[in-house]
């Protein structure tokens, strides 16, 4: 298995402008979201900003299929929809969740996050969601020590989220985030502490929990990219790049 990166000091001080520009924007898109509103405005805003501060949408032309590469800056998820929507048209409507991811790439490092916003007034269950999966995130966040282990941090996930009455979903995982914006290693939402590769100080890990208000099963749309839950029920997703350290945490995009 491929080997985790460890950044520098210096690495670190120029990942920290990428994840700075990417928790920005997350910001900024909060105040634009509302009903009424297109997941293509919140792109094209997100896409102008990042540019503004000399970065690069990260996700805009990736994926491995160069017929059918990500058209967008940011993946804009609405209800059943878990990752990887690809803003357009559709207008936003009260009660909706929609969740958005971005990624940033500047001087060599990216940045990645994402957060789940409650478009107008939402259902309690909606409201109590957004609340676990973001709750959730924390509780992974704080096992991200040098000397833990991967796992450590996805049971503290799964055991936050289950014990809500909702699940992690098991075919997506968080990920080591660098010099690449997907490294070593993997980090599912779901496991037992004390297995997986042993945390290192120096790792920059992205931790995003996907929870499903309903089952943990998945299914990807016919254009090759949006991921819904298979029962149709609503979804949401939190994430953040952190530095893992012996004294706990750093969270990068904050």
């Amino acid at each position: 298995m491929p080997k985790a990166s460890i950044k520098s000091p210096a690495d670190i001080l120029i990942m920290k402008e990428s994840c700075r520009i990417v928790a920005e924007v997350l910001r900024m898109l909060a105040v634009h979201i509302r009903p009424g509103v297109t997941t293509g405005d919140l792109d094209r805003l997100a896409e102008e900003y990042i540019r503004s501060q000399d970065g690069e949408p990260a996700f805009k032309g990736y994926g491995h299929d160069k017929r059918n590469l990500f058209p967008a800056s940011i993946c804009a998820s609405i209800d059943d929809e878990v990752v990887h929507g690809i803003p357009g048209s559709r207008v936003l409507k009260n009660g909706e969740i929609i969740s958005v991811d971005v990624g940033v790439r500047k001087n060599g490092f990216y940045g990645d996050g994402a957060w789940s916003y409650a478009v107008g007034e939402v259902s309690s269950t909606k409201q109590q969601l957004i609340d676990v999966t973001r709750k959730s995130l924390e509780q992974g966040l704080g096992k991200a020590v040098a000397g833990n282990r991967v796992h450590d941090i996805s049971a503290a996930v799964q055991s936050h989220v289950e014990d809500a009455g909702f699940s992690v979903v098991r075919d997506l995982v968080g990920h080591g985030v660098g010099r690449s914006l997907h490294e070593e290693p993997a980090v599912p939402n779901f496991g037992r502490p004390g297995t997986g590769p042993v945390l290192e100080e120096g790792m920059t890990l992205a931790i995003e929990p996907m929870v499903n208000a309903g089952s943990y099963r998945v299914k990807i749309d016919s254009d090759g990219w949006t991921v819904r839950t298979a029962d149709g029920e609503p979804s949401a997703h939190f994430e953040h790049t952190v530095l893992v350290t012996r004294n706990g945490p750093e969270i990068l995009t904050i």
